[in-house]
């Protein structure tokens, strides 16, 4: 006799490519003309790719799906992510420069997750958040395209700091990955 499961069924949406987030033509990310020329647009074009890919992760999904910790005992969510990032970005640019920190965007430390809850008006704050900071840490760093000026109390290179935003996004698109499928099937790359 089969057993009551709490997994949702696995499904994509993509027609083209079963492994796939969405078909080709409907990727945002898919970019059909040449590659970026540059070490800094290759950055930038990953970083971009990366943004997007965790802003797909989320789409379709209301605000307790959200906010659903659906991977336990970790206390991720996809809200909690776009929350971090965003925190993560700010935390970024005080890395930059040599003036005080800037605060906490949510307060104490892991609020960022702990507190992100199945509220629209928590979610549509998150984006908020999420938009103004990766505005702010890309303007503050489009003011040094030498990648290997070093910069900030800590002298970091700004190809280290490119790095490093790229290393983050791409690792928490790993988590959405699982924790996006967890929350309704849905999987692909």
């Amino acid at each position: 006799m089969p057993r009551m499961s709490d997994e949702p069924a696995r499904w994509t949406q993509a027609t083209v490519y079963p492994d796939m987030w969405a078909d080709p033509d409907d990727d945002p990310r898919e970019n059909t003309g040449p590659s970026p020329d540059g070490e800094l647009a290759t950055f930038q074009d990953f970083l971009t790719g990366y943004r997007l890919t965790l802003r797909m992760k989320c789409e379709g999904l209301d605000a307790e799906q959200l906010a659903r910790r659906s991977v336990p005992p970790s206390t991720m969510s996809l809200l909690g992510l776009v929350r971090h990032l965003a925190e993560t970005e700010r935390d970024w640019r005080n890395w930059i420069g040599d003036e005080p920190p800037l605060a906490k965007l949510y307060g104490a430390r892991d609020a960022d997750f702990d507190d992100a809850v199945a509220e629209q008006s928590v979610v549509d704050a998150a984006y908020r958040d999420l938009e103004r900071e990766q505005e702010a840490t890309d303007a503050a760093l489009a003011a040094h395209p030498d990648l290997g000026e070093r910069v900030g109390k800590d002298k970091i290179a700004i190809r280290e700091l490119m790095v490093h935003r790229i290393e983050e996004y791409a690792r928490h698109c790993g988590h959405a990955d699982l924790l996006r499928e967890r929350v309704d099937g849905r999987v692909g790359q």
